[in-house]
């Protein structure tokens, strides 16, 4: 009895197969194993087509790494004919699991967006050198950065890089090929602020969330902004966390992050892995602490504060030209610590910018001992209380209480 014929693959790639089985629920993938000697199958987790095809990309960039099969005949390719989108489709697809994935993909969009306005949607790897590179800088830097409400400001020229750096590792990681060009080192390209706001300066930004103008009572969108601000304000100052961290701390039991017993919290949330911008785990002072107890899921409940930080930077008077961003919270601290403690006591300072860590085993453990961090924290806590002082409500006391 003759084999009955095979309907025609959903999507191919390189040898590999994404078909619809009939009686399964599941998409599947099927290819040759030369080393086995057999056709072998897997399940694609899925009955959507579309990611039935993310599942085969990756699945088949896993097995050859990208260089094993040219995508049409199914011969073993030479990397330098790569299409620069095909690359990047690629490498965002092999980090997809990278807690960096969102960051990467907008700098990685930069870079689609250059391709497509210049039409160059065939360009391979190999034509991108220094002087493409170059003609990219420039049309990216005329680019300017368009707010919600539609304020324009200058592209810093670090923003520029790490798009340039981030289709370097694309274009690195494509089978084998290697990028023409480098990208320029952070020290060429970041220009450090150098205002830092005081105590008072603080104080103001919390005035500006809790006490609006007399007769000027905001529309309940500014009010909601401004309760997410002062969110951001409270966790910034009392962790000197990164913004990106700071949206992200959440009293939900599931991410593990706040430990009310031990007064710890871990700015990183469970099952996300480390990057290079390490997330320290901290002790929370008092103040704080009873504002995490009162507080179900995220301390920030927006995606992003941009907004609604520029409207109180404008309002009390923060200069612009990129000298006060949302990272100005953790700069401050930063610097007032400083001031305040010895300078034996500054690699716990190192600690909670998460500049400095404790090897793996001792970090288990030394958060939970009674001297972790303690003098930082004792200082921190002054800044709380002085704020609270000027401002009322900013940090109260939890009712709980004695003090």
């Amino acid at each position: 009895m003759p084999a009955t014929k095979r309907k025609k693959p959903l999507y191919e790639r390189g040898g590999y197969k994404l078909v619809r089985r009939d009686g399964r629920t599941s998409l599947e993938i099927i290819w040759y194993d030369g080393e086995r000697k057999r056709e072998r199958s897997a399940s694609a987790g899925t009955e959507d087509v579309e990611q039935g095809r993310e599942a085969l990309d990756r699945l088949y960039l896993e097995r050859t790494k990208g260089d094993a099969f040219c995508p049409t005949c199914g011969q073993r390719r030479i990397a330098s004919g790569v299409f620069v989108t095909a690359a990047i489709a690629d490498h965002l697809i092999m980090s997809a699991e990278k807690p960096s994935i969102q960051a990467m993909t907008a700098r990685l969009k930069h870079v689609l967006e250059y391709v497509v306005a210049t039409d160059q949607s065939t360009i391979l790897c190999d034509a991108v050198d220094e002087t493409w590179i170059a003609k990219f800088r420039t049309w990216f830097g005329k680019r300017p950065i368009v707010s919600p409400g539609g304020k324009e400001r200058v592209r810093s020229l670090s923003t520029i890089e790490n798009s340039v750096l981030q289709l370097a590792a694309a274009i690195n990681q494509c089978g084998g090929a290697s990028a023409r060009f480098r990208a320029r080192q952070p020290k060429e390209v970041n220009r450090t602020p150098q205002h830092r706001s005081d105590v008072a300066q603080l104080a103001d930004m919390f005035r500006h969330c809790l006490l609006p103008a007399p007769g000027k009572q905001p529309p309940d969108r500014a009010r909601r902004e401004r309760a997410a601000l002062l969110g951001f304000l409270r966790i910034s100052v009392t962790t000197l966390a990164r913004p990106d961290a700071a949206m992200e701390v959440s009293t939900d039991p599931e991410r593990k992050q706040w430990n009310s017993k031990a007064r710890i919290l871990n700015l990183n949330p469970d099952r996300r892995r480390q990057t290079r911008k390490y997330r320290a785990t901290v002790p929370v002072g008092e103040r704080m602490a009873g504002i995490l107890d009162g507080t179900t899921g995220f301390v920030v409940p927006v995606q992003s504060v941009r907004s609604a930080w520029e409207t109180m930077a404008a309002s009390i008077g923060l200069p612009a030209e990129g000298e006060a961003g949302t990272k100005l919270i953790r700069r401050s601290m930063a610097d007032i610590l400083r001031r305040r403690l010895p300078q034996e006591a500054w690699g716990e300072i190192e600690i909670f910018l998460g500049h400095d860590r404790f090897d793996d085993v001792s970090g288990l453990y030394a958060p939970f001992r009674p001297d972790y961090l303690q003098r930082a924290l004792a200082v921190i806590n002054e800044v709380v209380a002085e704020i609270d002082a000027l401002v009322p409500g900013a940090f109260p006391q939890p009712r709980s209480s004695t003090c």
